[in-house]
């Protein structure tokens, strides 16, 4: 059925400019990181082996049961203050990626969290559950 008044316009009717092609978000201007020299990133890189070196044996020790979560998360060393907390508790015996992911959710602690970036809050609720 067809209508005719004013809602009946014909598409070709409406007289409006043309739509732009679709583009992407503009470009932000990019910012290129300064360059380093060769020793710098030497440098670097072995501070990173430092850290991942001293990382791996600080979750051995957590998991033979030779060092504790929960000093390690009331006083943390520098190099583990930028350890996601996900993967610290996964190093506790006993705590499986289920486990972890239910603590974080009852402390309201993401799980891309790092150590050195939790509030006073959920360090202490996060030490009380791991008590229990």
């Amino acid at each position: 059925m067809f209508l005719s008044g004013p809602l009946s316009v014909a598409p070709s009717a409406v007289d409006s400019p043309p739509m732009p092609p679709a583009t992407k978000t503009p470009a932000k201007p990019t910012t290129a990181a300064p360059e380093r020299s060769l020793v710098q990133r030497m440098e670097a890189l072995q501070r990173a082996n430092e850290i991942r070196t001293r990382r791996a044996s600080l979750k051995r020790d957590l998991k033979a049961g030779r060092a504790s979560i929960h000093l390690l998360l009331m006083e943390p060393p520098e190099y583990i203050e930028t350890a996601k907390v996900f993967d610290m508790l996964l190093a506790v015996p006993k705590y499986g990626r289920v486990k972890v992911n239910k603590v974080l959710q009852v402390c309201r602690i993401s799980p891309s969290k790092t150590i050195g970036g939790l509030s006073e809050r959920q360090r202490a609720e996060l030490i009380s559950m791991l008590r229990r």
